[in-house]
């Protein structure tokens, strides 16, 4: 009697089944699959940038504080020292969205005003989101009370510096976004800069100038950077220029044309 012919391993539409060595043959390309899958992701995951610190810290409850507005080279507030705030510092201001404090603050620029908000903190650098009704107005002096006044210190010039950075757009750096830089986040960057939120340059060396990593930007003169830096936003360049300490906050004034793409 003939034995029964051995089953090639085709597989028939019309049938229930599938021949065992097609089976197995699909289960282990499907594990190859999976494994190979979770392993790239894995591997993708583990080479990602560091997003950082960088939060949007509205635990610390509504912040205020009292000090001088200034518009350059883009708006910060010079904070009066206080029972809250013992040190003078200076503190980067945006508002909600893409937006400038500027529209808000145009006509108390170089006047000492209140200002209400939220922090955005990261590392040794925060920046306060103007936030709310009235959050922003002029102090004034109580009745009978001569008008407050409040004359922030000096600028400290630091010398001269060659850095190693990143253009990052302040207010996704420091917590609006999660990574706030690199390539991806180039185009965000590029729009929050250009409807007022402040650039800071992040050195690739930790506390590369007198400790700090973060430093915003200005211009030669102390101004604003002109409209055409955004080629130079979120890839790493060098930059050469001054250094000067407002508080607690570096300043690096840069001729911005002079960047050398690394």
């Amino acid at each position: 009697m003939a034995g029964r012919a051995r089953d090639p391993g085709f597989f028939v539409g019309y049938l229930n089944t599938v021949p065992r060595p097609l089976a197995i043959f699909l289960v282990v390309v499907a594990a190859a699959l999976v494994g190979g899958m979770a392993g790239l992701a894995f591997a993708l995951g583990t080479n990602a940038n560091d997003p950082g610190d960088g939060t949007f810290a509205r635990k610390l409850g509504k912040q205020e504080m009292t000090g001088v507005l200034l518009e350059k080279p883009y708006p910060i507030l010079r904070v009066r020292p206080d029972a809250k705030n013992p040190e003078a510092r200076t503190v980067m201001l945006t508002v909600p969205g893409k937006r400038s404090v500027k529209r808000r603050g145009r006509k108390l620029f170089g006047q000492l005003v209140d200002v209400k908000g939220f922090m955005f903190q990261r590392g040794d650098i925060d920046m306060l989101q103007v936030q709310g009704k009235k959050s922003l107005q002029a102090v004034e002096a109580g009745e009978g009370e001569p008008p407050p006044t409040f004359t922030p210190a000096p600028s400290e010039p630091l010398g001269r510096w060659r850095l190693i950075g990143e253009i990052c757009d302040s207010k996704c750096h420091l917590g609006a976004m999660r990574p706030g830089d690199g390539l991806a986040h180039k185009a965000c960057a590029n729009l929050c800069i250009s409807s007022g939120a402040p650039p800071i340059f992040v050195t690739q060396e930790e506390g590369a100038v007198a400790g700090e990593t973060f430093l915003l930007m200005a211009d030669e003169a102390g101004g604003p950077l002109p409209d055409h830096f955004g080629d130079y936003v979120a890839v790493l360049i060098q930059l050469e220029g001054e250094v000067e300490r407002l508080d607690d906050l570096l300043v690096f004034k840069v001729d911005i044309d002079k960047a050398k793409v690394l």
